[in-house]
């Protein structure tokens, strides 16, 4: 039978009404993210049956960094997790998790270009027809202005 896992609300009010972190994390470390980001896209591609070749070239990111990125050696920015978002098709739900277990900061609808983003991820617009949108609205675009972090 597979392990429930406790909802971000229950944690926070765990960790807020706990009088000690270290017996905290040690009750409740199960239901805290702690994937190397390189392994979570590794089991992504098996879940997904793609390889990280596929969703390298969907998401737009040079070959050999992409691989490192799959491999460990490389830790994506925020831009490129998101680029890896629409490599693999992913939704915005999804989408928050890859970023979460990247130790990014999630996608904000209240951010012109995080909504662009947001409503592209949903409508499972390819990541060409985000860039357009994002250009036509003079914001920054995925991975290719500087860092948008």
């Amino acid at each position: 039978m597979a392990e429930i896992k406790m909802t971000t609300k229950e944690l926070l009010q765990r960790l807020f009404n706990t009088t000690s972190v270290k017996r905290f994390i040690k009750r409740h470390g199960g239901d805290m993210v702690d994937t190397p980001f390189h392994t979570y896209l590794k089991e992504q591609c098996a879940q997904k049956g793609v390889n990280p070749a596929q969703v390298i070239t969907k998401a737009g990111i040079e070959r050999t960094f992409g691989h490192h990125i799959f491999s460990g050696r490389k830790n994506p920015s925020r831009d490129k997790v998101i680029q890896l978002a629409f490599g693999f098709e992913m939704n915005y739900e999804q989408t928050q998790e890859l970023l979460k277990v990247a130790r990014k900061s999630t996608l904000y609808p209240k951010i012109m270009r995080d909504a662009v983003v947001i409503q592209g991820l949903e409508r499972k617009l390819g990541l060409n027809v985000v860039q357009d949108a994002l250009e036509e609205l003079t914001l920054p675009l995925i991975g290719r202005e500087g860092r948008y972090e």
